[in-house]
């Protein structure tokens, strides 16, 4: 998923000036700096990672995704299994209390699921459609009927907005109030949301694996300068900070107080075309676009080498990835004459940046510089990353560099959101094509891993020739923190493993 803010205020810009030693120095506390402020605790709202990597610790899920970010392990649910015809699923839940003290039953874990599916505020109701019902049969048995198999079903119930929630702390309280400062489910439970400055967590005692737990509580602080980020790291006002700018890597890996983390990741940047502008609803002058752009040349002096050229909107690694993708060349002289062949020789794009993000940025002025080579003007639009989410939901944008990265294990997540979606206009790009959106839809009924896979390199093929946006590269995540910190780790779908880190 994307990891864009709405919430940076006044007090997050002065909170990264300066920060209270107090806070770094807290006795089991861990200080994590980011670039943007959470926007809500409700999980079926948001499709950001700025919640999401929150909502993990705070929350947990009936099935997880393990560390190595390949294979599901249980969470909530202790055990599942499957009828033989495939519709039928039976979850053993765990004994355990939300972070009020109230037991978690499986009443709880259903009405979590049917909320995702049928909440008109819901992001993410189409994943979650294949549910028929899901029952609880006594208080540790839920049992879930689906309208007909699915393959990525169970990788579905590993999503962080999928989490268990109190059915009695959601009606009694509000999805508003819920949302503030929710039950919680998972290692820790919010204390305080200082809005636009930090989120403060403490250790839940209810969690159902507690002993676990080493910290005493989190801190994510908002610091949306990636520079000052980490001189707050360098100079021990953070413990950790994520978001590390490839600028800085080299330099940081030199201080012997710090260490950083360079973890395999499933993060694909890619620059967003929106098709309900003028000649950008044609599929050629996307393909011009395409031909426009040196990835590689991005990739060398935006990411200093640390990433690698994408072909396909699946990242590399991952399920069904197909490495043989169309991967265009650059070409600015072809764009130019694809351009004035489709009556769009004189193009000029409003293209959105985020001030203050370093590589974004960067790739502005890169990509500005070579599509003046085809004769296509981009005026760079810069706006503060709050005001740029919202312009970009709003459609109000041409062109904008956004990334994604995976929240399961499953492309049908992914695939469905920027290819076969109608609710989200396919990830605010406004693509549209029957045959792909139909095609995406098969292949969540497809069993057959092999025919399933071909379904899949089918679609990457199609949004390739479609354009439906421009796969810039693949880059794992960076990140920082003080040479006392352990186990500060993300897997490849970006969980931060927070219950296992140590603050020495």
């Amino acid at each position: 998923m994307t990891n864009r803010w709405k919430s940076i205020g006044l007090a997050a810009l002065l909170a990264g000036l300066t920060l209270s030693a107090s806070y770094a120095d807290a006795a089991g506390v861990l200080t994590i700096g980011r670039r943007e402020d959470s926007t809500t605790f409700d999980p079926i709202k948001t499709a950001q990672n700025i919640d999401n990597w929150v909502f993990s610790n705070v929350y947990d899920v009936l099935i997880r995704v393990d560390k190595t970010g390949t294979k599901l392990e249980p969470g909530l649910a202790e055990s599942w299994t499957a009828a033989d015809d495939g519709l039928t699923y039976t979850f053993k839940i765990r004994d355990t209390k939300f972070s009020d003290g109230s037991p978690l039953t499986a009443e709880d874990a259903a009405y979590s699921l049917l909320r995702i599916r049928d909440d008109p505020a819901s992001l993410w109701s189409d994943s979650y459609k294949v549910i028929d019902t899901a029952l609880a049969t006594d208080a540790h048995t839920l049992t879930i009927k689906l309208k007909n198999p699915s393959a990525p079903f169970l990788s579905t119930l590993a999503l962080p907005n999928a989490s268990v929630i109190s059915k009695k702390g959601m009606e009694s309280l509000g999805a508003d109030a819920y949302g503030e400062k929710p039950i919680a489910s998972g290692a820790f439970v919010i204390e305080e949301w200082r809005r636009g400055d930090r989120i403060i967590l403490k250790k839940n005692p209810n969690f159902w694996q507690a002993d676990r737990v080493k910290l005493d509580g989190v801190e994510w602080i908002s610091v949306p300068d990636d520079n000052t980020r980490m001189l707050n790291v360098q100079a021990g006002e953070l413990d950790a900070a994520i978001f590390v700018p490839f600028s800085r890597v080299e330099e940081l890996k030199k201080d012997p107080n710090l260490k950083v983390a360079i973890d395999a990741s499933t993060r694909e940047d890619h620059l967003l075309i929106n098709h309900a502008h003028g000649a950008l609803g044609k599929k050629e002058v996307r393909q011009a676009l395409d031909l426009a752009i040196d990835k590689k040349a991005i990739v060398d002096t935006v990411t200093f080498g640390q990433g690698t050229v994408a072909n396909s909107y699946i990242p590399k690694g991952a399920l069904y990835y197909y490495a043989d993708n169309l991967q265009r060349p650059y070409d600015p002289a072809k764009a130019k004459e694809m351009l004035a062949a489709a009556g769009a020789s004189d193009l000029t794009l409003n293209y959105l940046v985020r001030a203050g993000d370093e590589v974004d940025e960067q790739t502005a002025v890169l990509v500005q510089q070579q599509l003046q080579k085809a004769g296509i003007n981009a005026n760079l639009q810069k706006v503060d990353p709050s005001q740029e989410w919202d312009m970009t939901v709003a459609g109000d944008y041409d062109i904008s560099v956004n990334y994604w990265t995976n929240d399961i294990l499953d492309p049908d997540q992914k695939t469905t959101f920027v290819l076969g979606h109608d609710s989200n206009n396919n990830y605010l790009t406004n693509y549209k094509n029957e045959a792909v959106k139909e095609l995406v839809a098969k292949a969540r009924l497809e069993l057959d891993p092999k025919k399933r896979e071909a379904m899949y390199v089918d679609l990457q093929k199609m949004a390739k020739d479609d354009v439906n946006w421009i796969d810039l590269y693949y880059s794992p995540y960076i990140n920082v923190s003080r040479k006392n910190i352990e186990n500060f780790y993300q897997n490849p779908l970006g969980r931060f493993f927070l219950e296992d880190t140590v603050k020495n």
